[in-house]
């Protein structure tokens, strides 16, 4: 949503303290921690998942640039999913009573940051809809038309390209599938023109395409505003 300069100031009065950081493949929270600050993110990407006793993990949703990483997660009593860095992130950490005070004095900012929360449950049932019915290959499409919006809405694309700092690994736990099955899955992108992806850059070669291959529908994202 549009913000006035005095909007934009008061979210950058929440940027201030120490500028944390975490190395890459580290926890920035676990499950079961008690939450007592909101994460804001500045840099690199990180992940929101569930993992079981044995071992196996889902990524259930990627945290980039500029995203808050849950931002009333501070009214529970104890976390219900860990925080991951994907690669080397940095990020700050706001204290509830300075987020309550700005969101209390400046409402249309309050509504801006509510429009981010339902963005966010629109990301994650898109997300279920695809584990559940998209083809693998539908589902990695999807995926990659959603970063390529959700990078361009914050000036991280540049025409078509993106930085894509993930492994293949990260891709396999996000999608639920196996690394040799998501390996095949994007040599068939590749082979069919849809991308390009090396020295960790994803290039979309020809998006009309890959969002008809994904039946990409970017409404969920609601940037109509």
């Amino acid at each position: 949503m549009p913000l006035d300069e005095a909007d934009r100031a008061a979210l950058s009065g929440l940027m201030v303290g120490t500028l944390l950081q975490r190395e890459a493949r580290t926890d920035i929270a676990r499950e079961g921690d008690k939450p007592t600050v909101i994460r804001l993110l500045v840099s690199g990407w990180a992940c929101r998942y569930k993992d079981l006793p044995d071992g196996r993990r889902q990524i259930v949703g990627f945290f980039l640039p500029g995203d808050f990483c849950d931002l009333n997660v501070y009214i529970l009593s104890e976390l219900d999913h860990s925080i991951g860095a994907l690669t080397d992130v940095r990020y700050f950490e706001i204290q509830p009573h300075q987020f309550q005070e700005v969101i209390d004095a400046r409402p249309h900012l309050t509504r801006a940051l509510l429009w981010h929360e339902l963005v966010t449950s629109g990301i994650q049932r898109e997300w279920l809809l695809s584990i559940g019915q998209r083809s693998p290959l539908e589902r990695l499409a999807h995926l990659f038309v959603e970063l390529y919006y959700r990078l361009r809405a914050v000036d991280l694309v540049d025409d078509l390209a993106f930085d894509f700092p993930i492994t293949q690994h990260h891709l396999a736990e996000a999608n639920g599938m196996s690394l040799v099955h998501l390996n095949r899955t994007l040599q068939e992108l590749r082979r069919a023109g849809l991308i390009e992806l090396a020295d960790r850059q994803l290039r979309i070669v020809d998006l009309d395409e890959l969002k008809r291959v994904a039946m990409f529908k970017r409404s969920y994202l609601h940037f109509n505003r």
